[in-house]
């Protein structure tokens, strides 16, 4: 029975609209929808379940004016319905509606529509620009998306469980007494127009001061995961004591925040308490003068004493959980600044599939800068021919980097376009895109998973023999075999830890390289790929590399001009124009920029008084 009810979502299954709405109404609803069979069945269910709670009261009346008019050997044959009744309501009605609801609660909705709530919210997010993610802390980002789902399965359920269940009770309440006499339903009616006001009142604050909490929560997450991801800074640099007040001021503020949404409880608990008192005797005390006069039954009294009881001690129970409900909402609300974004970078309708033939690539009039007036790039042209290699010379913030990103399409041209064979990269997708293109990056991070893992991550259905090969070309494969982690996994089943700490430099270069070889895709871009090697790996890799770029366009980057000396090509960069271009021999023979540089590297490295020495 509990899997049956289980199986009613697939959490994980392709979403069929990804892209969440903006408005808090509209988010809620793009969720619930997927899962509305089972809400309306909630509902259903909850309106028995407050139907049941409320008819035992009534039934207890009955048998009690029984009990005071009907002598005891009559009463069993003039009661016997009565008695049934309130038998079949207590004993299987409502224990059958409660299973019910538990069943759908549980089993159905909380563990399935929370995972699919955070797997669409991820599935989305994770689709973002790399420019979204350079914007915010991880933590913050990943926070968000775990406390979203259970938040709005939370408001949800609770509005049905609770916010429509005091409606249905609260009406069969008033109905029930103002059928004995009007007079009684009158204390009911006036503590629900309190307990709206109550309500109409404090929400609101309530569900401000929430966001604000939460927010700071996230920003408090976002604090301590980004000291946790740079320990080895912290530790370097002996910031311990920095950082406990980086983190002490975000827990500070956090702490103030979830104060004054305290006081607020503190407030709206008193004041539903002084309302439920005054209904509990203002009830009862008006069910005895009626009675004292003749208006009503004795069962009438024992009718509205447990009805006004359990009315009051719902009270408590429905401010908190409607508290619960706005405070939900507030992390809901803080939630969708990161989850309902529209994606920055999406691919246009209809976009291509990028084919790559030759590998000819054309900048062409390309104007760029990051949203600045004074671009970092200005009416750049460059054409790589097929199977060319070119190496990108220029100090920092020349623009190489940039060159490279606006090829795999992380940003959007601001002029110009770019073309692959001929193909416009901005009309393809940019999974096929940056599908026919390989990077390896100075800064290498590798996924915390096995070695075997990140290096099939370039080509996920490759063999065995496959992965082997790439991390012997990569000169890899020896120090994998030495690998154990520290759940005593060895070789390439050894994970490496949260972007590959485990490993040294080095190491991570050579399992980003074999992962690129492995790939083998016609366009090879390499940023600094090999600077983290001693000179003896590197030159042993070069020849490796030699064998993977033939037949392929290459672009490299490297300070270290000797690791590009040999490239068919050498382009000088500076401040985003070309200012030299040619051959190693060339270009020194030319005797500028890059002439001038060469001459004055110390030991490979490029710096910004070798530029401007050069100028």
């Amino acid at each position: 029975m509990f899997a049956l009810f289980e199986r009613f979502l697939t959490p994980t299954a392709a979403p069929e609209h990804p892209e969440p709405p903006g408005g808090l109404i509209a988010f809620l609803w793009h969720f619930a929808r997927q899962a509305k069979w089972l809400f309306a069945a909630l509902f259903i269910i909850e309106c028995l379940v407050a139907l049941s709670d409320s008819s035992v009261p009534w039934f207890m009346g009955r048998v009690v004016t029984m009990v005071t008019k009907t002598p005891p050997d009559r009463f069993l044959a003039a009661g016997w319905p009565w008695l049934l009744g309130m038998a079949i309501v207590v004993l299987i009605v409502r224990p059958g509606v409660t299973l019910t609801r538990y069943l759908i609660t549980n089993q159905a909705i909380a563990a399935p529509f929370t995972g699919l709530i955070r797997w669409q919210s991820h599935w989305h997010v994770v689709r973002q620009s790399w420019a979204f993610f350079q914007n915010d802390f991880a933590g913050r980002i990943s926070n968000r998306v775990m406390q979203t789902g259970p938040s709005v399965r939370s408001t949800l359920t609770a509005t049905i469980t609770t916010v429509w269940y005091i409606l249905v009770y609260g009406t069969s309440a008033i109905a029930m007494t103002a059928a004995a006499d009007r007079w009684l339903a009158i204390p009911i009616v006036l503590w629900f127009c309190s307990y709206a006001g109550l309500l109409f009142y404090f929400v609101p604050r309530m569900r401000e001061r929430s966001k604000v909490s939460s927010i700071a929560r996230s920003t408090l997450m976002g604090r301590i995961v980004d000291s946790y991801t740079n320990i080895l800074t912290v530790k370097l640099f002996a910031r311990a004591r920095e950082e406990d007040q980086y983190v002490r001021s975000a827990v500070d503020q956090h702490v103030g925040m979830l104060g004054a949404s305290q006081r607020l409880l503190t407030v709206f608990g008193a004041l539903i308490d002084i309302f439920n008192a005054f209904l509990i005797a203002g009830s009862g005390a008006l069910a005895l003068v009626l009675w004292r006069y003749g208006a009503v039954e004795v069962g009438a009294i024992a009718m509205v004493l447990p009805l006004t009881l359990q009315l009051t001690n719902m009270s408590r129970q429905i401010a908190m959980r409607i508290t619960e409900i706005f405070e939900d909402l507030g992390v809901v609300q803080e939630g969708m600044l990161t989850i309902a974004q529209p994606l920055q970078l999406p691919d246009p309708d209809g976009a291509r599939t990028l084919t790559v033939r030759d590998g000819r690539i054309d900048f062409k009039n390309v104007s760029f800068g990051y949203g600045r007036e004074t671009g970092v790039l200005q009416n750049f042209n460059l054409t790589i021919h097929p199977g060319e290699k070119i190496g990108l010379v220029g100090r920092s913030g020349a623009g190489k980097s940039t060159v490279v990103n606006l090829l795999l399409r992380f940003f959007h041209l601001e002029g110009g376009a770019i073309l692959i064979d001929g193909q416009d990269i901005s009309g393809l997708t940019q999974e096929s895109l940056r599908g026919q293109i390989s990077v390896v990056t100075q800064d290498t991070s590798l996924l915390h998973r096995s070695i075997r893992s990140n290096i099939r991550y370039g080509k996920p259905d490759a063999s065995e023999d496959d992965v082997v090969r790439a991390a012997k070309l990569a000169h890899a494969h020896d120090f994998i075999l030495d690998l154990e982690d520290w759940q005593q996994r060895r070789g390439y089943d050894a994970h490496v830890g949260e972007r590959g700490v485990k490993l040294s430099g080095g190491q991570r270069q050579r399992v980003a390289i074999a992962r690129v070889i492995l790939k083998n895709a016609p366009i090879l871009v390499f940023d600094e790929a090999t600077s983290a090697l001693d000179s003896e790996v590197e030159a042993a890799i070069q020849s490796s590399l030699g064998t993977l770029m033939a037949g392929k366009t290459v672009i490299a980057i490297a300070h270290r001009l000797s690791t590009i000396a040999q490239m068919d090509r050498l382009v000088v960069i500076e401040r985003g124009r070309i200012v030299e271009q040619g051959t190693h021999r060339e270009l020194i023979a030319h005797n500028g920029h890059y002439a001038a540089l060469w001459r004055r590297q110390a030991g490979g490295f490029l710096d910004a008084v070798d530029m401007q020495a050069a100028e």
